[in-house]
């Protein structure tokens, strides 16, 4: 397999840029109002309008206003941030199996996050999870420019540095599951797989979305010249060693803040962007919003499916992104380079 390929000049157009970014927007609406619909209580479309709109009282407001309508939202964002940072992450690293986990961020704070739950403050999980991504990410890259301060963040240095930090969590992710009381590991193993249905907050992550994306998008002519080798963007005029710099960044925090919210979900940030890459090219000015549109969409479904196909039972919904995403990049792979 090959590294992501530069566009070919000329294929985007305003026109076909707004066309499919409509499109996209239109699914993940339809997503979201399907995701207010279904459930162990179903509700029909007038309830959820009055809902929204404040204009209805009772059980079924309720259910949408505090419990399906930030679940849904929060979806989408993690979704969204999951498949834009892996579009990025595959770009820089130029690794088409790279996805939002692979420079460790998830084992970061999945341990702090399963700290707290070992120490009986599962409430401070959110927190922790943060912080613990948040020093995986200086970790990384401090270790990757660990050879002097001349050194470049490489993305060979970053991959390798990611890969064996990741290595570390996992061992210590291991050893706290089996430590853990009988009575803890479910919710454990719930958080790690990836999980919505504590989420009673979608703000966070919404504008964690919004502030990447449009960073990242700023960086879009960048990513595209990264995409033709570091020697070629370079001569081009790119500050090679400062935009990876700050495009992994941001790549980071966008995965910090959807871990922080889900867990570790698997493979929307994987397959989301070599989906699209095959269908609509690889610019990054339309394929960095259409893998945040198109991801947020694959996790609300995702997560309604979840919530709903064994009623009243909830699965994680990282068991379903597994589930689908799985035959979908098999089927990517049969289609041509991913």
């Amino acid at each position: 397999m090959h590294a992501p390929q530069a566009p070919r000049s000329g294929i985007i157009t305003r026109g076909r840029t707004v066309a499919i970014v409509a499109t996209f927007a239109l699914s993940s609406l339809a997503a979201i109002g399907l995701a207010l619909a279904v459930g162990s209580v179903p509700l029909d479309a007038r309830t959820i309008v009055e809902a929204l709109a404040g204009r209805a009282a009772g059980t079924g407001a309720d259910i949408v206003r505090d419990l399906r309508l930030p679940r849904a939202l929060a979806a989408f964002a993690v979704g969204g941030l999951l498949a834009a940072s892996g579009a990025v992450m595959q770009v820089l690293l130029r690794n088409p199996l790279a996805d939002p986990y692979i420079l460790g961020i998830s084992g970061g704070a999945a341990v702090a996050a399963l700290g707290t739950m070992l120490a009986g403050a599962a409430a401070l999980a959110t927190p922790a999870a943060l912080g613990g991504a948040i020093v995986s990410t200086l970790l990384v890259f401090g270790l990757a420019r660990a050879g002097g301060e001349h050194s470049a963040w490489t993305t060979t240095r970053l991959l390798l540095t990611g890969v064996v930090v990741a290595a570390g969590w996992g061992a210590l992710i291991a050893l706290m599951l089996t430590l853990a009381p009988d009575a803890q590991v479910k919710g454990m193993l719930f958080w790690l797989i990836g999980d919505l249905s504590g989420t009673t907050h979608a703000v966070p992550a919404l504008a964690a979305l919004v502030v990447t994306l449009v960073a990242m998008s700023v960086y879009a002519r960048e990513l595209n010249l990264l995409a033709r080798g570091d020697d070629v963007a370079a001569a081009l005029g790119v500050a090679v060693r400062r935009s990876t710099l700050v495009l992994g960044a941001l790549a980071a925090l966008a995965t910090a803040a959807a871990v922080t919210t889900a867990g570790s979900v698997g493979f929307v940030g994987l397959v989301v962007p070599h989906a699209l890459r095959l269908a609509i090219g690889n610019d990054q000015r339309l394929l960095l919003p259409a893998s945040a549109l198109a991801g947020g969409t694959l996790l609300v479904l995702a997560d309604t499916l979840a919530r709903s196909v064994a009623a009243p039972v909830q699965l994680p919904v990282g068991v379903v992104t597994s589930l689908i995403g799985v035959p979908a990049f098999l089927v990517l792979l049969t289609r041509g380079r991913p």
